[in-house]
Parts: structure tokens; C-alpha cells; sequence
């Protein structure tokens, strides 16, 4: 077995996930993971169609249901795309014509 991130065979047992599977840990670079993983990452396309969902003021719950994510990782997702927008917004005066 290889670490999916630094593909050293360094790997020990660290307990198991909350659905009851093996989860290892890297002493290398110190990645936590099981050996075949059932969730994948949320696809471009499903991350797309969320943001077209806030735009549209769907709720969270409703978005979650709609495209299948869980509502833990939405709201993750959501504060990830808050903390981007910029905090500071410059206001310039326009020129007065007399």
C-alpha cells in the first residue's frame, strides 16, 4: 500500500472511520486515509451547478438534496466561496460638471 499523496509505503493503522473502515496514516507527509475510499470528490460540473443554485437563492438544504452533496460539505463550500469575495471596496467620487 501507497499514500495517495506522497506515495511512500511508510503507512501504520490509525483507527477506523465512523463507518467502520481502516483508516491509515503516512509517517512521511502524514495524510490520513482508507485503502479504497467509496466517497469521491465533488465533480466541476456538480460545483458549477451549486453555484448557479446560490445564485438563484435556493437553499442549502434544497441545493444538498437536488445535487446529492452532503450538507456538511456544502456549508464548507459556501464559506470557502464567502472568504474569497473581497472585504474592501474602493469608491471613487465622480467628477462634478459645472
Amino acid at each position: 500500500m501507497h499514500c495517495p499523496k506522497c506515495n511512500s509505503n511508510n503507512i501504520v493503522k490509525n483507527g477506523r472511520t465512523h463507518y467502520g473502515k481502516q483508516r491509515f496514516k503516512c509517517h512521511n507527509c502524514g495524510r490520513q486515509f482508507v485503502e479504497s475510499p467509496t466517497r469521491q470528490p465533488i465533480e466541476n460540473s456538480t460545483r458549477e451547478l451549486i453555484d448557479k443554485l446560490l445564485l438563484e437563492r435556493v437553499s442549502l438544504a434544497a441545493i444538498a438534496r437536488v445535487t446529492g452533496v452532503s450538507l456538511r460539505w456544502l456549508q464548507y463550500y459556501v464559506n470557502q466561496k464567502y472568504y474569497q469575495i473581497p472585504k474592501h471596496i474602493e469608491v471613487t467620487k465622480k467628477n462634478q460638471v459645472a
